[in-house]
């Protein structure tokens, strides 16, 4: 009798074991993971023309699409085509009007516009985060690491700040030390993903730029495209051994800054047709219909991979996103404000045909300062409606921020709202 008491106990014990273990395994099976990748100042005709076999097969399971940087050309938002300004629309899915990032000298970036980094960390405090990067302003003055003002959060794995060790790698006038740190760069992110797997890594590579900046178009520029094939190459057998190995689910994301100007390639910064398109290629297969419908902007990325992970961001910052989810659900998108006898015309994209949207208006602007803004609903209306009027003498006057919000999403607006005696 004590003997098969003693062997039901102990398979019962190894019912449970089985079981925990299986529930471990799986957690790991389903673990979100997400690198994206800035490839600096290579335009969308350039990576379409260069052969770039290791892209084409992340292509193969994803999507290429061109995109755009800027902000909307001629508004409030328009962002100046520089490196910088493009990292931190990426990082915080905001226009410059907003992060306040508007060149490479970084000097008082706005972080009530949180980064992807502090939203994955404040939504899944145990989340590990890496960047691998040239540019160690990447992550002490755009992600703000450590900062009271970011609060005060860590990166996991950091390997960046090689563009001061001319020991290492000694400066040439050909941009030859830059591929050298990217090459080190990929290294490092191929070894830390593959044995470390961080749940967040931005990779940013510089030497496209460079070239570009040298040399302008040509062969040099194409040639460093194709360094770039090879290191993406690299990183994508990185994320096949973990997903092969350990079940994770693995999104990438490439993109660039900014494209180039169209008189040789050598400059950037302008509004620009061809400064201001980009492109994205990602592995990821099942996109949304605004992603099929549209060019994605940079400031969309954040939003995507916010939905991938499914990290929570607080209701005040999804207010102030300025980018669309190309991944998951999306009901609208393209909010634009303006006036037109004597009425705000407000209008919008529906992505999904069914539903309704509320429309929302403050006239404050405290958000940007710390504080918080309070909406007033203007109207809810259908989705596919797509155009809303009300007259002016129902609104204040001064400058108003716009929020509608569909089932999905949310997009936003700004417009100034002029006195009386100025229409």
């Amino acid at each position: 009798m004590l003997m098969n008491q003693k062997r039901k106990a102990y398979r019962l014990l190894l019912g449970f074991l089985i079981i925990f273990f299986a529930s471990v395994v799986n957690g790991q099976a389903n673990k979100k993971k997400v690198v994206f990748v800035i490839a600096d100042g290579i335009p969308a005709d350039i990576i379409e023309r260069v052969a770039k076999p290791n892209l084409d097969v992340v292509i193969q399971t994803g999507a290429y699409k061109r995109a755009f940087v800027g902000g909307i050309k001629g508004t409030y938002n328009q962002t100046p085509t520089i490196s910088a300004p493009g990292y931190n629309n990426l990082l915080t899915g905001t226009w410059a009007n907003k992060h306040n990032v508007i060149n490479n000298d970084i000097k008082a970036p706005n972080y009530n516009y949180w980064t992807i980094f502090r939203f994955a960390k404040n939504s899944q405090p145990d989340l590990k985060t890496a960047v691998f990067s040239s540019w160690k302003d990447n992550r002490t003055k755009l992600i703000g690491e450590g900062l009271k003002e970011t609060g005060a959060f860590r990166v996991d794995y950091a390997f960046d700040g090689y563009e001061l060790d001319t020991l290492r790698f000694p400066h040439d006038k050909q941009g030859n030390w830059l591929h050298q740190i990217d090459n080190h760069v990929v290294s490092q992110a191929d070894s830390v993903i593959r044995k470390s797997s961080p749940d967040l890594s931005w990779i940013y590579l510089e030497y496209t730029d460079e070239v570009g900046h040298i040399y302008g178009d040509g062969k040099v520029i194409d040639q460093a495209v194709m360094y770039l094939d090879e290191q993406m190459g690299r990183i994508n057998r990185a994320i096949a051994y973990r997903k092969k190995n350990f079940g994770e689910d693995w999104l990438l994301i490439i993109t660039t800054d900014h494209g180039r100007d169209a008189r040789n390639g050598m400059n950037h910064g302008g509004q620009s047709d061809r400064e201001r398109t980009t492109w994205l290629i990602t592995n990821y297969p099942n996109l949304n219909d605004y992603f099929k419908q549209y060019n994605p902007a940079i400031v969309d990325i954040l939003p995507s991979i916010a939905a991938f992970m499914k990290l929570t961001i607080p209701v005040a910052n999804q207010n102030e996103l300025d980018g669309v989810p190309f991944i998951g659900g999306v009901s609208i998108a393209n909010a634009r404000a303006t006036i037109k006898n004597d009425s705000l015309w407000i209008s919008w994209k529906a992505i999904e045909k069914t539903g309704k949207i509320k429309i929302a208006i403050t006239y404050t602007d405290t958000f940007k300062k710390g504080g918080t803004d309070i909406y007033t609903t203007l109207s809810t209306v259908p989705l596919t409606d797509d155009l809303l009027g009300i007259p002016l003498e129902k609104l204040q006057r001064g400058t108003a921020k716009i929020l509608l919000q569909g089932k999905n999403n949310s997009v936003n607006t700004l417009i100034y709202l002029p006195e009386k005696n100025n229409r």
